[in-house]
């Protein structure tokens, strides 16, 4: 009998998802709300390019945010508190999940390699999912406007040939 479990594929998700109340991108993991519902449908292509997308704007955000942060610090104490990382992750991936946990715990600030003190953890975090936030959805609004330019331009396109 075979006793090897598979483990769980890794998803963005972060368990509080808003796109069942309407929202287009998910306050929680930012995924845009077509993609948490396709998700379990999506190639392993697929799935990384979404990763790299939500990676980098947690670089851009987070990076600039957390300058005394030191990675090889944080990505041990990440994966000492069990947190399961891509092999791929990217720092602002993993400067995320370890001032989530710090948010979650603030005692372990001290531990985290974030560079900050416990009673900035708040501030931060809140910040950063304001800005997170308002990233992921200009990112949106932009593959919209994007789709609706080339589908204007088809639709003139084949209104020319007629």
């Amino acid at each position: 009998m075979n006793t090897d479990r598979q483990m769980a594929s890794l998803t963005p998700c972060a368990g509080r998802c808003s796109t069942v109340f309407g929202d287009s991108v998910c306050r929680g993991c930012r995924r845009f709300n077509h993609e948490v519902i396709k998700w379990n449908t999506y190639t392993a292509e697929q799935h990384t390019a979404i990763w790299h997308r939500l990676d980098s704007q947690l670089d851009q955000i987070l990076i600039p945010m957390l300058p005394m942060a030191d990675i090889a610090h944080v990505e041990g104490f990440v994966l000492s508190k069990r947190v399961r990382l891509r092999p791929d992750a990217s720092k602002g991936r993993k400067l995320y999940h370890a001032l989530k946990l710090c948010e979650k715990n603030r005692h372990f600030t001290d531990e985290s390699g974030l560079g900050i003190h416990y009673k900035e953890v708040r501030p931060l975090w809140d910040e950063f999912e304001r800005r997170v936030l308002a990233l992921a959805t200009a990112s949106y609004d932009l593959a919209f406007l994007r789709a609706d330019g080339i589908s204007m331009h088809l639709l003139q396109s084949m209104q020319e040939e007629d």
